[in-house]
């Protein structure tokens, strides 16, 4: 418990505001599959949906990178240099339930590693890895666990500007930014002791930068769907105090491939139905109409309790869970995650 207070401690002063702005550069694969340890917050989320037979489950895993700049210049082997985190999560909709775990070490000792070669991620008996087939997640987590491979069907999807995305006002709050989405997803999910072989569609986010939060932001709402057509729809808004939008993003990649990406005065997020959690009395919009230069889309959430607890890692308590993306008329198009993050309490990244 002690160790884990520590390194929670160093991740929360990693988080201490000290930005620079990104330049752009051409980002260089497989390179940049890896990680990048010169800059000061990283994660690689994987979230999909898959099936057996009748039985449905959204899926999560996500692991973090984050510099703590106190220890950068010390010598020691046990200096807290880098800290890796990892969450995992299992929507199981039949019965209506969030599983959830997360993990937290120093990088080193053979206990937690980042490979700046590729995507190379390894957390205990945790681990995301990509080889010439795409991504085998291996996750052994209390209640539940899962074996599954994500292999892509289409090209990078560089976000932003050719992967450096901003994520408000000033140059500062900028990441840089790909998504794999419309991953192929196999494997087999494990829950309460019962295996259940899957498959389905996943979506891969991988983002690394010095800061993304302006100082008015508490937060943001994100959406990364799916649609049954082969398209892609990223949409994101950061959050004031007081719910107004600071900024606005996104993009839409059609079935041909057509990339459209999205100005900040271009995407507005209204909220159409709320569900308060009765662990925080958090209020999370779990509904929302989303507006977009690629159309005007619904999304609804499949489980309106995917609350995350992850203040044993990352210190925040957020909303994060599988839903369904309608189009005008109100009919399923695509499915996906939506992503809540600041309603308990502000982040600061």
């Amino acid at each position: 418990m002690m160790q884990r207070r520590t390194l929670l401690g160093l991740a929360l002063l990693a988080s201490t505001p000290r930005a620079r702005a990104l330049p752009p550069r051409t980002l260089q694969f497989p390179r940049d599959f890896g990680s990048h340890p010169d800059l000061r917050t990283e994660w690689w989320y994987i979230t999909g949906h898959a099936k057996a037979g009748q039985r449905e489950f959204g899926l999560q895993v996500t692991f973090f990178r984050s510099r703590i700049d106190e220890a950068r210049d010390m010598r020691s082997a046990f200096a807290a240099k880098q800290l890796v985190f990892a969450h995992a999560a299992i929507t199981d909709l039949e019965g209506g339930k969030l599983w959830h775990d997360q993990r937290i070490a120093r990088a080193g000792f053979g206990i937690a590693s980042a490979s700046e070669q590729d995507t190379g991620l390894q957390l205990r008996d945790w681990r995301l890895q990509r080889d010439a087939s795409g991504y085998l997640a291996n996750i052994a987590a209390e209640g539940f666990g899962f074996e599954l491979r994500f292999s892509p069907t289409q090209p990078l999807l560089l976000q932003g500007q050719a992967g450096l995305s901003r994520k408000g006002p000033d140059p500062e709050q900028a990441s840089y930014y790909y998504s794999e989405p419309q991953l192929a997803t196999r494997g087999s999910i494990q829950l309460q002791g019962k295996r259940f072989e899957v498959e389905g569609t996943a979506w891969l986010d991988h983002e690394w930068s010095e800061a993304i939060l302006h100082p008015e932001a508490v937060g943001w709402d994100w959406i990364g769907m799916n649609l049954r057509d082969g398209s892609a729809l990223t949409a994101f808004r950061l959050r004031r105090k007081d719910g107004s939008a600071l900024w606005h993003g996104g993009s839409f990649r059609s079935s041909d491939g057509r990339l459209r990406v999205f100005a900040s005065d271009e995407v507005r997020f209204t909220p159409q139905h709320t569900w308060t959690s009765p662990r925080t009395r958090a209020v999370y919009p779990t509904r929302w109409q989303v507006e977009t230069p690629a159309g005007s889309f619904g999304v609804r959430s499949l489980l309106d309790d995917q609350e995350l607890d992850s203040a044993g890692s990352t210190g925040t308590v957020y909303w994060e869970g599988v839903s369904d993306l309608l189009d005008a008329a109100g009919k399923p198009v695509g499915r996906g995650y939506l992503e809540l993050t600041g309603y308990v309490q502000a982040l600061r990244m």
